[in-house]
């Protein structure tokens, strides 16, 4: 189990632990000689590092998607947290728990599946029903939907993301589906279910988020539709015009041509699915824009590429303004009385002496460094990390 997670880190701490590598850079100093940047990460969030001395000997030990040992310090460094990398060793996959460096649906996988299960059975249509149950009694298919990232990086990027974002978007289904007249649900939550089922094997998940040959080749929408032709032809009598319906939204479900869609939504079940999986994406995306945002001060994050603009990091906005509400009121008890308001008690934070390089483990009866009375600088850091 690793000793210190990003969420733990604290500025002006001297810290030992471990790391999946999910960039390495090799740089140069203006002097000509190299050093690393890199991009650390775990289960909780990643951190911006580098290594400015005795690089050569460690460099070509290690590659992306290693996991290392490090010993470093961490400072802020422009508006960021970063990890000044004194020490570090390349660890083999048996050292360390692999659990600790994926992201992960926060809804265990199996209960997840489950309801999927049961929206299914809710399914009257006796062909969509069949079609459903030949995808999710396919062993291997159902392995990797409970799986499967919905994404590499842009919205539900963590094991179980694909089957947590169909999830909710069939929820949506449901929620509107009666607000517009004429609408097949079956139809509607069958696409919902099936629109990214391609991703299962576009993607790859094993150690990072990536993309398999298969889904640089021919992307999930392709993937999908191989995927539904094949198992169409196992279920007996399955309408040809209903499986027109059902692979035109696969087809069309991005919406746009100019976003990867071959065809743009023609009916209504469609155009609905469309927008109900671009709406969950989007908020999966803000909210994940928000809780992963490494700037350390201010309201806004930095600029989101997928959102095409910074986001608002709502809660510290108006807790600012709640600060500073107490501290005009504050300021006016000092004007009236005359007297400073006891603050409360400064902490030191001093950083711990360089020892070997070993990883810190908290005792029973020795509380951990991360629960220490942080000081203000302290808390800003870990409110960064932890804001949603």
């Amino acid at each position: 189990m690793k000793s210190f997670f990003v969420r733990d880190l604290l500025p002006n701490q001297v810290m030992t632990t471990t790391f999946l590598v999910h960039t390495k850079d090799v740089r140069q100093k203006k002097s000509g000689e190299p050093y690393l940047s890199l991009l650390l990460g775990d289960r909780t969030g990643e951190v911006d590092a580098k290594m400015w001395d005795n690089v050569a000997e460690v460099m070509d030990t290690f590659d992306r998607d290693d996991f290392v040992k490090v010993k470093g310090l961490l400072q802020i460094f422009q508006n960021r947290p970063q990890l000044t990398i004194h020490k570090m060793a390349r660890l083999v996959d048996s050292d360390v728990n692999l659990g600790d460096y994926f992201p992960s649906s926060e809804r265990n996988p199996d209960e997840m599946f489950a309801e999927l299960r049961g929206m299914i059975s809710d399914i009257r249509n006796p062909h969509l029903h069949a079609l459903l149950d030949a995808f999710m009694e396919d062993e291997k298919i159902a392995r990797m939907y409970r799986s499967a990232p919905a994404a590499k990086t842009v919205h539900h990027a963590f094991l179980g993301g694909l089957l947590e974002h169909a999830l909710s978007v069939c929820k949506l289904c449901r929620a509107t589906a009666s607000h517009y007249k004429g609408i097949d649900v079956d139809l509607l939550m069958t696409g919902a279910i099936l629109h990214d089922v391609g991703k299962t094997t576009e993607l790859s998940y094993e150690r990072t988020f990536g993309y398999s040959t298969g889904g640089q080749l021919l992307g999930h929408i392709a993937i999908g539709m191989q995927m539904l032709n094949d198992k169409i032809a196992r279920v007996p009598d399955f309408p040809p015009k209903l499986r027109i319906l059902l692979e035109h939204m696969i087809l069309s479900h991005h919406g746009e041509l100019e976003y990867g869609s071959p065809k743009v939504p023609v009916f209504p079940e469609a155009l609905l699915l469309h927008h109900l999986d671009n709406l969950d994406s989007k908020m999966e995306c803000m909210r994940a824009a928000i809780a992963r945002d490494r700037n350390v001060d201010g309201c806004w994050t930095a600029y989101n590429s997928a959102l095409d603009r910074a986001v608002l990091k709502k809660a510290r906005f108006l807790d600012e303004g709640v600060a500073e509400r107490a501290s005009q009121a504050a300021g006016e008890a000092v004007s009236q009385n005359g007297t400073e308001p006891a603050g409360p008690p400064v902490v030191s934070a001093e950083p711990p002496e360089l020892h070997a390089m070993e990883t810190p483990r908290p005792s029973a009866t020795e509380p951990r460094r991360t629960e220490r009375a942080p000081s203000a600088f302290a808390e800003k850091l870990q409110q960064a990390w932890r804001s949603q």
